[in-house]
């Protein structure tokens, strides 16, 4: 099999909209949750969430891409061109040998519910052209390959929460098998919509805290709901010796994939955890590294069952050696960034793994019992590390998990 690396890196965060700024912030502790912005939220009980912010996208890109494309394909855009930026590959790789693995959980969502509106108010005829090809989920992954005349494997993915991550998994596979020299590879999501926060409300898995301060509280025993966030991160994965040869700057080796589904509930991870377990085995492969130099970075969305679930999980995996590991969740500054969460904190991960600090897990102040490990509680801790690992649940039973290490 060949050997992939990782060799650029973009980010649109509601902690930050360039690499440097979201890790910067992460390091910091620097909570992006506040008021919703987007719309009024006096009739929800459900108003905080996770915002970009100041990402002038028609600079960033140009007008007509800005006016356009929906929000999620903007998000993608961004994060994708910082990433292409960063590894230098534009013109240095065969265009039939580079692709796009790029997903959403839920795609235009603003779009939908803006020409829907416009449909019940003023007809048929006032629905945009555009509607469809602004709003499906896969033409994130289309545009940025038109705009990188990436003509090898493209592909969609969507595993609702664990997409990101699932995408970087399979784009590392088909570098593995010889399909590509390099993939683009990510989630975006732009969701913070009225119909998502009243559905997600609504299905019990949202927050009512008002406090935004005490809102997104993973492994804490006060949490009660995750709070929506937004946003997009990608990955340039590149064939090792391709890499080397073109003189690329690497980041980390990616390492190991695992993707098992619960098949037990449709938005309930199963109590048992088994199958997130055997995703963290599946990704941990043949590597053997001291526990005390692994990091975790973990799905922690502050939901009651997904936080003490995944604590199972890891514990399942590691054995006793759970309890030697560095974990932390980001979504106490970030929020739940869905389809995009897996992609944004693989960059934490790896960020983590190249600087040897692990990001704090933000509001935890009163550790749940039931969720026993080193939680990295408040403040970044240093730590020389060997192992990286970035975990993905999603509605529907998915489980995901990527590990990274570095490149010797």
């Amino acid at each position: 099999m060949k050997r992939v690396v990782v060799t650029g890196m973009g980010a649109v965060t509601p902690i930050g909209n360039t690499v440097a700024d979201f890790w910067g912030n992460l390091i910091a502790g620097k909570n992006g949750i506040d008021k919703i912005t987007y719309f009024d939220t006096s009739d929800l009980k459900f108003t905080l969430a996770g915002e970009v912010k100041d990402l002038d996208v028609a600079e960033r890109l140009d007008k007509i891409t800005a006016r356009k494309t929906d929000l999620f394909v903007q998000y993608a855009l961004c994060a994708a061109d910082e990433a292409i930026k960063d590894s230098g590959l534009e013109g240095k790789v065969d265009s039939e040998r580079f692709g796009v693995y790029f997903g959403s959980g839920i795609g235009g969502f603003n779009t939908l519910a803006k020409e829907h509106e416009a449909l019940l108010t003023s007809g048929p005829r006032k629905v945009t052209p555009q509607f469809i090809s602004k709003m499906i989920y896969n033409i994130a992954a289309g545009n940025i390959a038109i705009r990188y005349k990436a003509h090898g494997p493209n592909m969609a993915v969507s595993t609702a929460c664990a997409t990101g991550t699932t995408a970087i998994g399979e784009g590392y596979q088909a570098i593995q098998l010889g399909l590509a020299d390099a993939m683009l590879c990510g989630g975006s999501e732009a969701a913070i919509t009225k119909l998502a926060v009243a559905g997600f409300g609504n299905c019990l898995a949202l927050t009512e805290s008002q406090d935004k301060d005490a809102a997104s509280l993973p492994f804490d025993k006060r949490r009660g709901g995750f709070v929506i966030g937004e946003g997009a991160g990608a990955l340039i994965l590149e064939e090792y010796e391709h890499a080397v040869n073109r003189g690329a700057n690497i980041y980390a080796e990616v390492c190991g994939f695992g993707a098992t589904c619960d098949a037990y509930h449709v938005t309930a991870p199963d109590p048992e955890a088994k199958q997130t377990a055997r995703a963290f085995t599946l990704a941990m492969g043949c590597e053997k590294v001291d526990p005390a130099k692994i990091y975790i970075n973990a799905h922690g969305t502050g939901t009651l069952l997904n936080d003490k679930t995944e604590t199972l999980a890891i514990k399942k995996a590691f054995g006793d050696d759970a309890y030697k590991l560095h974990v932390s969740s980001i979504k106490g500054m970030t929020g739940h960034m869905l389809g995009a969460a897996g992609a944004a904190e693989a960059i934490a991960a790896v960020m983590a793994l190249k600087t040897g600090t692990i990001p704090p897990t933000l509001n935890l102040n009163e550790p749940d019992p039931e969720c026993d490990l080193d939680y990295t509680p408040n403040k970044a801790v240093q730590c020389d590390l060997e192992l990286a690992f970035s975990d993905s649940l999603g509605f529907g039973g998915h489980n995901a998990c990527v590990a990274f290490k570095k490149c010797k």
